[in-house]
């Protein structure tokens, strides 16, 4: 490894444990269901330059909240079965494209998934403390960009 990728490499790092555990702790401190979403979001929009932060934060929020409602307003109507989920997968996936959130669309089709095949009993209440969970650490990076460490 050559010693000019150490500090960066060293620093990114630094940013997403720090990220990723304070936003863990925050999700746990305030009960929320699912920490885990709060962590993996800390650590997919942490980046070194804070501009690509900023940039790297919209398609989680944007997939999240896309795949979720869908999800719920399908649960809702439909009753979880392999078909309902693939075309909940798709239609999240499409309408990712067809609003312009190509990055966010991956994301989308499997939170619409998550939510259809194990959330059937309390879709809403699953896609609400999704997004809290995801904003929560979105916004830890995003509230530290200035950092220099």
């Amino acid at each position: 490894m050559v010693a000019s990728n150490l500090i960066p490499g060293l620093q990114l790092s630094l940013r997403a444990g720090v990220a990723a555990a304070l936003a863990l702790v925050i999700a746990q401190f305030l009960g929320f269901q699912d920490p885990l979403y709060a962590m993996i979001s800390a650590v997919i929009v942490t980046d070194l330059v804070p501009a690509q932060t900023r940039k790297l934060a919209l398609p989680p929020l944007a997939g999240t909240l896309l795949g979720s409602t869908l999800g719920s307003a399908i649960s809702t109507m439909l009753p979880p079965d392999v078909w309902v989920i693939a075309l909940g997968i798709l239609v999240a996936m499409f309408l990712s494209h067809l609003f312009y959130l190509q990055a966010a669309a991956k994301l989308a089709g499997y939170v619409c998934g998550i939510v259809l095949l194990e959330y059937g009993d309390a879709p809403w209440s699953y896609a609400l403390f999704r997004m809290l969970e995801t904003a929560l650490g979105i916004g830890r990076p995003c509230a530290s960009v200035s950092c220099r460490f």
